[in-house]
């Protein structure tokens, strides 16, 4: 499967789903067309989570990036890409699953927003209390 011109995956967090692309590369990563810093804007932490698949696994120059992101916001997005570039990397080689799964990238964040209920003013916070 490493001889394929390009690896496939699907990453996913919060309300955010990116379907990812590696190609042979100079490690570039675009984000709905448009480049990761223009995409991100002035966020350092947040284009370090998405380049943190590529470093451990010393592909930082070997691949280009393409990403398509639908939903939630820029840092679940980031995480969505992160996820989907981690498996894409599993696909490629699976000599690095051991180096993915001990960072926790493999594994999908399942903690998404609590539903608001009745009676309240949000998912768990109540409105003011009064006695008299």
């Amino acid at each position: 499967m490493a001889d394929s011109k390009e690896i496939m995956a699907t990453g996913r967090r919060k309300c955010a789903i990116a379907v990812v692309k590696l190609v042979k590369g100079k490690g570039r990563i675009f984000v709905n067309g448009k480049k990761l810093a223009d995409y991100i804007g002035n966020m350092p932490s947040v284009e370090m989570m998405i380049y943190r698949p590529l470093v451990l696994t010393e592909n930082q120059e070997k691949y280009d990036v393409r990403a398509k992101v639908i939903g939630g916001g820029i840092v679940a997005q980031a995480s969505a890409i992160r996820h989907g570039i981690s498996r894409a990397l599993l696909k490629s080689n699976e000599e690095y699953k051991n180096v993915l799964k001990a960072e926790g990238l493999l594994t999908r964040d399942a903690r998404v927003k609590e539903r608001k209920k009745y009676g309240r003013k949000r998912a768990r916070k109540r409105f003011q209390f009064s006695k008299r």
